[in-house]
């Protein structure tokens, strides 16, 4: 392991995107340092939240004994930013207390080096991980339901530590920098909600999750061409599994709102992957479920904080969910501009953003779209 100081450049095949997106790689870096990581670059993180659905899924099947082993095969790794937050909560005495999940992919292009490899010795190799899917859990003490915020890779933020562009980046920039600690403790500044747990999933999880489901139902509302991947995606239900799923997910050329618009598809697609796996056909295959527990567990990495029986428990407690249960918001665009180095970044609108993450944190989202109506996830045959 390298301990690199050298950061990427942007993707090149984004270069020309316009305002609404970014490379896919950390931003805020001098120019002339372009990787092209290809389809694995953007978006893979889909995953993250669904191992707690499936997990449930597992126990709810009856599955209990398979699911302990099963578990084994989620890496932890040391998280400094967390060791304070979730010890207090644990010796509060509630038998049940909210829970908030910060949920990353993790892209480690063609290094073959995973995070929980490279966390190993207990250092993080700056540049080498990617994750542009950043997403936010809410699960309150009564486990009935979970509140999911993306927030947009290219949002602008101040990364402490971070040695370029006067100490700002897009904030995915903070974990490919700095890894999962300076990732959390960037969100919990921009966003004032403190981070119980980090999951983390690399790329290949998304592919073999959807192998195997036997892939994920979509439907495309109208057809269009998307001249960055040169796909058409056609009017109609598609089954989408490997590769052509990773194309769904981080398809942004064509859609009528660029990078936001390919954040309602990775919601989109999560929300059906959730219908698939909660589906009785699912948690009552045993052969089935197996592969799709595995395709998950092979690929989690968490905190160390969060044991095997922890996440059992949650799993466990949480059996009742079902898809309906689970609301989607994306953090709200405030404007597009134009960072000093010349990349198009995001920033967020403060007062709603300050609305959304106080009702966020307060199991209260169904109150911040009653104000906010458009901020709500447009139902499945909507998404483009």
């Amino acid at each position: 392991m390298s301990d690199s100081s050298t950061p990427p450049g942007g993707d090149a095949a984004d270069s020309s995107a316009g305002p609404s997106t970014g490379g896919s790689s950390a931003s805020g870096s001098p120019a002339g340092t372009t990787q092209n990581r290809g389809f694995m670059a953007s978006h893979k993180s889909l995953t993250a939240l669904v191992v707690i659905f499936l997990l449930l899924g597992a126990g709810a099947g009856g599955y209990l004994w398979w699911l302990n082993s099963l578990l084994g095969n989620v890496k932890h790794v040391h998280v400094q930013a967390l060791q304070s937050t979730t010890k207090s909560k644990k010796n509060s005495h509630e038998a049940q207390y909210p829970i908030n999940v910060l949920l990353l992919g993790a892209d480690h292009g063609n290094t073959g080096q995973s995070v929980a490899h490279d966390l190993k010795d207990g250092k993080w190799t700056p540049f080498v991980h990617l994750s542009d899917t950043i997403m936010v859990a809410h699960i309150p003490a009564d486990r009935k339901n979970v509140e999911v915020v993306s927030i947009p890779r290219d949002t602008w933020v101040k990364i402490h530590g971070y040695p370029y562009t006067n100490g700002h980046a897009k904030i995915n920039a903070a974990f490919s920098y700095g890894g999962p600690s300076l990732a959390i403790t960037t969100v919990e500044r921009l966003t004032g909600v403190t981070i119980d747990h980090v999951a983390i999933i690399d790329w290949t999880g998304f592919k073999d999750l959807t192998t195997a489901l036997g892939g994920v139902k979509v439907y495309i509302p109208s057809t269009f061409y998307d001249d960055s991947q040169h796909i058409t995606w056609h009017k109609g239900w598609q089954k989408l599994e490997g590769k052509r799923a990773l194309q769904y997910v981080r398809t942004r050329h064509g859609l009528s709102n660029g990078d936001f618009g390919r954040i309602n598809r990775q919601q989109n697609f999560l929300r059906e992957t959730m219908h698939q796996l909660l589906s009785s056909g699912t948690t009552r295959n045993p052969i089935q479920l197996g592969r799709v527990v595995t395709a998950i567990t092979n690929n989690l990495t968490v905190d160390d904080n969060w044991s095997s029986g922890e996440i059992r428990s949650l799993a466990l407690s949480m059996q009742n969910l079902s898809a309906k249960d689970v609301q989607f918001v994306t953090a709200p665009l405030g404007s597009y501009a134009t960072a000093p180095d010349g990349e198009s970044i995001v920033r967020l609108a403060p007062h709603q953003s300050k609305v959304l993450w106080n009702d966020f944190e307060h199991n209260k989202l169904r109150q911040y779209l009653r104000q906010f109506p458009s901020a709500k996830l447009p139902p499945t045959k909507s998404v483009n």
